[in-house]
């Protein structure tokens, strides 16, 4: 799942720089940027509630960064990292949609509407995420030989 990377990075930081210039891992940069802003104005609004769906985002976002940035889907072959990370940015998407139409109906100070905004930011750009995943995880059909092969 991870994307193809200049191969010249022996060390695990060089990875991670290289890991950020491909588009999958700019799409990780974001969702993390914007779900710490998510979680940065929700603390700091005067009802923390919606502060949960924003961390558990922030830390999902940060692992696999590094699971895909060290090449380390390559290692563990049994778990489907394309499976894993499509589930995570779908119910992502759809987690930060709910949570900040529900901030923003709410209503509050401007902390949370702020949190709201910049979480719908996030839901889309986790459902962008979700869309780009999904025809990497299609995979042609192969059909059955319907010849007999015992050379008859």
């Amino acid at each position: 799942m991870s994307d193809p990377a200049p191969e010249g990075n022996a060390n695990c930081m060089g990875n991670l720089i290289a890991y950020s210039k491909t588009r999958k891992g700019a799409i990780l940069i974001a969702e993390t940027v914007l779900c710490l802003v998510m979680l940065i104005c929700f603390a700091a609004s005067r009802t923390p509630g919606y502060l949960g769906v924003a961390i558990t985002e922030f830390i999902f976002c940060v692992i696999f960064y590094v699971v895909f940035a060290i090449h380390f889907d390559q290692q563990l072959a049994f778990i489907h990292w394309g499976w894993t990370d499509f589930l995570r940015a779908a119910i992502g998407c759809g987690l930060l949609i709910i949570t900040s139409l529900i901030s923003l109906i709410h209503g509050g100070d401007g902390a949370a509407i702020a949190g709201a905004v910049f979480g719908l930011l996030a839901g889309i750009i986790f459902g962008y995420d979700a869309f780009i995943t999904f025809p990497q995880l299609r995979r042609r059909h192969q059909p059955a030989a319907t010849e007999p092969t015992d050379g008859v």
